[in-house]
């Protein structure tokens, strides 16, 4: 298990780095054409989220940028931030992701997301300090309803092993907005 993770960690750095360099190199070819050819052909998303209750809170936003090939594809990456506290536990994410989406029609989206983040916990138990810090990985595929530039759907996480995860289910709902 440590070596997929391994394996999966090094993939991830790999290819945020491979999006980072080509989201360069693109931007850099265009500078000499002019800077408007490239970015008319990028978006920009914002997901945020949170909750509060008795004793718990949970504070979620996850900037995104996208660069649309052509009408039916899109790649890019994006930033994630997370913090839960309530009944002496406290949790940090932090993580980055690269987010491939295909419009096969004009009303459906198709996504492949693969996540790295890193996990911070700390949790006081009968006057003890437990803290925990780890990497995980998550690659999501999603099917979603998509109208203009907002999309809504499930994705899957196809590497979800109940004792490793950090989400409660495998399946996650999302909403993608994108201007």
């Amino acid at each position: 298990m440590k070596n997929l993770q391994k394996i999966t960690g090094s993939f991830s750095f790999m290819m945020l780095l491979f999006c980072f360099c080509f989201s360069w190199t693109q931007a850099q070819e265009n500078t000499a054409q002019g800077t408007h050819k490239f970015w008319d052909k990028v978006s920009f998303g914002l997901g945020i989220g949170g909750s509060l209750g008795s004793g718990y809170s949970n504070i979620y936003i996850a900037p995104s940028a996208i660069y649309n090939l052509n009408k039916h594809l899109s790649v890019g990456p994006a930033l994630q931030y997370s913090y839960q506290s309530g009944n002496g536990f406290k949790s940090s994410i932090y993580g980055a992701s690269i987010l491939a989406l295909l419009n096969p029609l004009e009303a459906m989206q198709l996504s492949a997301e693969i996540e790295q983040v890193l996990v911070n916990q700390k949790q006081d138990f009968n006057s003890t300090n437990i803290t925990n810090s780890f990497w995980n990985t998550a690659l999501f595929l999603g099917a979603g309803y998509r109208t203009a530039n907002v999309t809504i759907g499930f994705r899957y996480n196809v590497l979800y092993l109940k004792q490793d995860a950090i989400y409660a289910s495998p399946w996650t709902p999302f909403v993608r907005i994108f201007i």
